[in-house]
């Protein structure tokens, strides 16, 4: 039994000195995390001041911004309104070829008579439908 407690004083003493460096590992551990967290913290401050800042210059500029925004607005339902009248009027190749061959031009504005004279040869359902593709175009009077 004494051989027993004289091991166990032994073990003490190398016990205590792996706690004292285990002690001593976590404090540099936790001076190491305190490091971080402070240089984190000055990051994240920069950038709330940042983000305020740019706020303020926006807030100063929206008057100019939405005035601009408006007039771009306006500029664009213009364009649409001219882009809807100026829509590309063609006509499929069999039309043009038929008004060809009767000596009307495809782009120009087609009057009824004209237009009668040169569909005389098709069936009711083919002057239907060249009717139907000339009005669609616009070049139906």
């Amino acid at each position: 039994m004494e051989q027993a407690s004289e091991t166990n004083a032994a073990t003490i003493p190398d016990i205590a000195a792996n706690l004292a460096e285990a002690t001593q590992a976590m404090a540099e551990a936790l001076h190491n995390i305190n490091a971080q967290f402070e240089g984190l913290h000055a990051k994240v401050d920069r950038i709330v001041a940042a983000v305020e800042a740019d706020g303020a210059e926006t807030e100063t500029a929206d008057g100019p911004l939405q005035q601009e925004l408006a007039s771009t607005k306006k500029a664009n339902s213009e364009l649409k309104a001219q882009a809807a009248q100026a829509r590309r009027k063609t006509l499929s190749p069999m039309v043009t070829t038929l008004l060809a061959k009767e000596g009307v031009e495809g782009d120009a504005l087609i009057e009824t008579p004209v237009l009668e004279k040169a569909l005389g040869g098709l069936s009711i359902e083919q002057r239907i439908a060249v009717k139907a593709e000339l009005a669609r175009a616009g070049v139906l009077v």
